[in-house]
């Protein structure tokens, strides 16, 4: 299946001096993969325009107009696709990771479902402050069971029955 569109903007602004343009140089077509729909592959057929930098004292001559939240400059996928290979990828990995791609219809490699995760930012740690000690302050039947328990900087505890911390510290 294939979808066509382009932009309805008059003009575009510079990615080097910000400069907005409304003068054309040139336009082509670009043809980035979409997630599948009802089974069918859809490739959109996109036209994007070239517009000239008013600005003289910019390096740039030329530049591409950019559909931001659409596709990534250079992209072959739009971000609906890469969004559900990256959770693919985050469930499965390469390999298999690039079978399940392939069962929804995208042909992928499991080289690029890595890339993917690998260009993801680094998840979320523990905010600095946290102290993390063994402790049966909690303990609520026996009292040979241990906790973890965890002191936030605001003095709250939390306490965790499982008899390991739900984050390790740092060092240990």
């Amino acid at each position: 299946m294939s979808i066509g569109a382009r932009s309805t903007a008059a003009g575009a602004a510079c990615p080097d001096c910000g400069s907005r343009s409304s003068r054309i140089h040139s336009s082509y077509l670009r043809f980035p993969a979409d997630v599948p729909s009802a089974g069918r592959r859809v490739v959109l057929c996109l036209r994007v325009r070239r517009f000239f930098c008013p600005d003289d004292s910019c390096g740039r001559r030329t530049f591409v107009e950019q559909m931001a939240g659409l596709i990534r400059r250079h992209s072959r996928w739009t971000e609906r696709l890469r969004s559900t290979l990256v959770a693919v990828g985050l469930a499965l990995a390469g390999r298999a990771g690039a079978r399940m791609a392939r069962v929804f219809g995208v042909s992928v490699s499991r080289s690029a479902v890595l890339r993917l995760l690998d260009a993801l930012p680094d998840p979320r740690r523990r905010p600095h402050g946290w102290s993390a000690s063994m402790s049966t302050s909690c303990v609520r039947a026996a009292s040979t069971a241990r906790f973890w328990s965890m002191s936030r900087p605001d003095g709250r505890w939390i306490c965790c029955p499982t008899g390991r911390p739900p984050l390790w510290p740092s060092g240990w």
